[in-house]
């Protein structure tokens, strides 16, 4: 009998492992996997994570990247570090470009400042937007939050640039206004780069948590699982972005972390 796991990714960050455990409760027996497991790192995801993925022994593995949109870390670390997996590693798209996302950014905001015309949700967003994923994904949560929250304005901006976070709170033009963080999780800059940025000690901003651990996150994570398992039933269909770089990325035996030395 094929056995099938679900494995929630991501960089440990300040609640990662109490967020992503949460997640991980929640999904076993109701995402259609005989076991659910996470995998945290901090740095290198092929030197910490390779002895531990070795070692799983499930035919098929779900492997979820537990951010917003996809960085450098998820198109090349780690699936470099899913190479060691021994079953077939059918790798998501990450958890954040997700419908049940929107409710999540809507339901945070709303909490601190209730949406009406003279309001404005601010979303900050990881990288720039030279950065297609992270630009997509900012764009499509606000785009659905125009057409269906009652904010005023929605604006985006971006931790490094073009719109640097730093200018979100001189683009607002409503007189009350919150900032969520299109984060999954509190990290550094959530707690420190982006509180910092707003200047949120001048007041006249309220600033929202992240995803965190909210049951629409959930929703998000499974709803993945589920349309990757339906693109895996049918293998006349166009091969997506995960897998081509699951494929294609491999640890390299010169630098010293080859597939090779397995």
């Amino acid at each position: 009998m094929t056995t099938e796991s679900l494995l929630l990714i991501g960089r440990d960050t300040r609640t990662a492992r109490e967020d992503f455990r949460v997640h991980a409760d929640r999904l076993r027996g109701s995402a259609g996997v005989d076991d659910v497991d996470i995998a945290l790192y901090e740095e290198e995801p092929v030197r910490e994570l390779r002895d531990r993925f070795v070692e799983i022994d499930d035919d098929v593995v779900y492997a979820v990247p537990m951010c917003a949109a996809h960085s450098h870390d998820t198109l090349d670390a780690v699936p470099s570090a899913l190479s060691y997996v021994e079953g077939e590693v059918r790798y998501c798209e990450p958890v954040g470009r997700s419908p049940a996302v929107t409710d999540v950014l809507e339901e945070r905001a709303a909490a601190s400042v209730p949406p009406d015309d003279d309001a404005a949700i601010a979303i900050v967003a990881f990288g720039s937007s030279s950065k297609p994923h992270h630009r997509r994904t900012a764009e499509f949560h606000a785009e659905r939050l125009r057409e269906r929250s009652g904010y005023g304005q929605v604006h985006i901006s971006y931790l490094v640039q073009n719109p640097a976070v730093e200018c979100a709170r001189y683009a607002i033009e409503k007189s009350r206004a919150v900032a969520v963080p299109l984060f999954v999780t509190r990290s550094p800059a959530t707690e420190e780069r982006i509180p910092a940025a707003l200047e949120l000690d001048r007041g006249g901003l309220e600033y929202a948590p992240p995803l965190g651990s909210h049951p629409r996150v959930t929703d998000a994570i499974r709803a993945e699982v589920e349309r990757r398992r339906a693109l895996a039933a049918d293998p006349g269909g166009e091969s997506t972005l995960e897998e081509q770089v699951t494929r294609s990325r491999r640890p390299v035996a010169t630098d010293g972390e080859g597939v090779g030395e397995r």
